[in-house]
């Protein structure tokens, strides 16, 4: 008895286990390989609301799903990429493009390391001139003679 209740147990486990393992798997038909390299592109490039950092080709959430059959359908639709990026990013923010629009909103996300680039090197620059100038730099007479007394006066003690 105990042994038909493990191989119950045994067989149910399974069984829900490749059922989750089957849900997992979207079969998915497309008019030409271009249009499958355009949904892979797409699903690629569309950030996942839900998971921090990860594609929603690669996300496993019930919304990245959901994003997946709404990129299909346009897709299916004749929509360009652009005008399906575009329904992302009205319905879900900037958030879902892992390369944001230069807008006036992204100027600075844009900008910022080209400045900061820029900024470095002007630095740089006036670090490497200031001690160009310290090393050129000669001694005056006076300055040459309270060295000399300086030397002298150690040689002396």
């Amino acid at each position: 008895m105990a042994h038909r209740l493990t191989r119950v147990l045994i067989l149910l486990l399974c069984v829900s286990c490749s059922a989750t393992t089957l849900a997992a798997i979207e079969v998915r038909e497309f008019d030409s390989p271009v249009q499958k390299q355009r949904y892979d592109s797409l699903n690629g490039s569309l950030r996942c609301p839900k998971c921090e950092n990860q594609a929603i080709g690669d996300s496993e959430s019930p919304i990245a799903g959901d994003m997946r059959e709404r990129v299909y359908q346009l897709l299916q639709d004749g929509r360009s990429d652009i005008e399906i990026q575009n329904y992302m990013t009205d319905r879900f923010g900037d958030y879902v493009l892992y390369n944001p629009r230069l807008t006036g909103r992204t100027w600075l996300l844009w900008g910022l390391p080209a400045a900061l680039v820029l900024l470095g090197a002007v630095v740089i620059g006036f670090i490497v001139r200031a001690r160009r100038r310290a090393s050129n730099h000669a001694l005056s007479a006076a300055e040459r003679e309270r060295l000399d007394a300086l030397v002298n006066r150690e040689r002396t003690q």
